[in-house]
């Protein structure tokens, strides 16, 4: 948002105040709106406009069965019982100030047990009775699936949580639709929808985009469309597959893009390096060193520390992949290239040959099976790799592996799996051939 990447998203008043303000939590619903719409105006040039009538708050739930034994309605009834129960909470949770850290200390919590699990993972860990306590979301579904019991939140830890378009003021101002558009959303949204929705969306074999028009016409806001959306989910991988064709084939390119582009850029960087390291030698090693310490920083992290400079989409994905993929072919050209053979290099010398030349006609050609070994090592660490893209709105297969994690639904996930390991084989078979192709057979030397 503050650079320019994107236009509006939903956030939560409550995560503006505490995590990306830095302030304070406070329970006053009034005042921490009115808080954040005025530090991020002033801040950032960014509106908050209507709230949509929901919260999406933290909560503390309980089995309803250890809640109606112990009569606990409230964080602080919990407290006492606390020692004896065993815990989960998200790894968000965990960290955050609006947290377990701060609310412990509010409550004086101590539970027997602490551990943290995915999101829809603990509500199924509750039901098998597992853990006793989770962190709920006040429109999480599953607080329906699995009878748990929220707890009230008595001396006000959570701050408010509304739920509001989150907008560039440029926007607003050269897109005054944009603004009208989002009023017709303002407070019609309520916990109690937001939770059926979500449940009939975790729990059944909709898609978001037809939970969302359904949600729009139960509340008047679009007019019913004649031509339902047509949902693939819940009938098997192969006629999923088939359903979504177009559009994994749509991922499919994006994916490829991606590859091709990030590789490319590594290709013209990594080879004249790995050459002109092998020219100077005396400080290869550490400079080698120094871009494999590229390949040690977490991908999500890499791609977050990004978004700054080149923003949100292909270019800091483009930018990510490119530097993950310097190393195997820096350090490869330059191997290939130093340990070229010893024979033929001597020979071509004895041929008055000049430096250039025998890099031209003898090293390169024999360097060529290491050089393409770290292309194509490149190649498959960067099929694998661009699926996080499409937590950067990169787009690519890693999108339908996202939804499906968010949904619980392996049939998703498989569908954009499947594709990034059949791409990275046949991308690693393409590269094979083109080693076979570019070695010439007469510069072999047999030993």
């Amino acid at each position: 948002m503050r650079s320019g990447a994107i236009d509006l998203y939903p956030e939560y008043t409550g995560t503006g105040l505490v995590s990306i303000l830095g302030m304070p939590s406070d329970g006053d619903r009034a005042r921490v709106l009115n808080t954040v719409r005025r530090e991020f105006l002033s801040r950032w040039d960014l509106v908050w406009t209507g709230p949509l009538g929901f919260e999406n708050a933290y909560e503390i739930g309980l089995r309803k069965d250890i809640a109606d034994a112990e009569r606990i309605r409230t964080i602080s009834d919990l407290a006492a019982h606390a020692p004896d129960l065993r815990a989960a909470f998200g790894i968000e949770f965990l960290n955050r100030p609006d947290g377990l850290p701060g609310l412990s200390e509010t409550y004086g919590l101590q539970f027997a047990d602490v551990k943290t699990m995915q999101q829809h993972l603990k509500y199924e860990a509750a039901g098998a009775k597992a853990v006793d306590v989770i962190d709920v979301y006040t429109t999480d579904g599953h607080i329906l699936k699995y009878g748990l019991v929220v707890l009230e939140d008595d001396r006000d830890f959570f701050p408010p949580y509304e739920a509001a378009p989150l907008v560039r003021r440029a926007t607003l101002e050269a897109h005054p639709g944009v603004g009208v558009a989002l009023d017709l959303l303002a407070g019609v949204l309520d916990e109690d929808h937001m939770r059926r929705w979500n449940l009939a969306l975790q729990e059944q074999t909709i898609t978001v985009e037809q939970a969302a028009q359904s949600a729009l016409e139960e509340l008047g806001v679009v007019e019913n469309q004649e031509t339902p959306l047509v949902s693939h989910r819940g009938k098997g991988l192969g006629a999923y597959l088939v359903g979504e064709r177009r559009y994994l084939l749509r991922k499919t390119a994006e994916h490829l893009g991606l590859v091709a582009a990030s590789l490319l850029l590594a290709i013209v960087v990594a080879v004249p390096l790995g050459l002109l390291l092998e020219r100077r030698r005396g400080g290869a090693e550490w400079t080698i060193r120094g871009v494999g310490l590229l390949q040690t920083i977490p991908s999500i992290a890499l791609l977050a520390f990004m978004i700054p400079v080149l923003g949100v989409g292909a270019r800091p994905a483009i930018a990510a992949l490119f530097l993950y993929s310097l190393y195997p072919i820096v350090r490869n050209t330059y191997t290939g290239v130093r340990d070229a053979d010893p024979a033929a290099v001597d020979a071509a010398w004895a041929l008055g040959m000049t430096r250039g030349q025998i890099l031209r006609e003898i090293r390169l050609p024999l360097a060529a099976p290491f050089v393409m070994a770290g292309l194509r090592t490149a190649a498959v660490i960067n099929v694998g790799t661009a699926t996080l893209a499409a937590f950067i709105g990169a787009g690519g297969l890693g999108e339908p592996i996202v939804s499906g994690l968010q949904l619980s639904d392996t049939t998703i996930i498989l569908s954009g799996a499947l594709p990034a390991a059949a791409l990275a084989l046949l991308v690693d078979g393409i590269l094979g051939t083109i080693e076979r192709w570019v070695r010439p057979r007469g510069l072999e030397v047999q030993t």
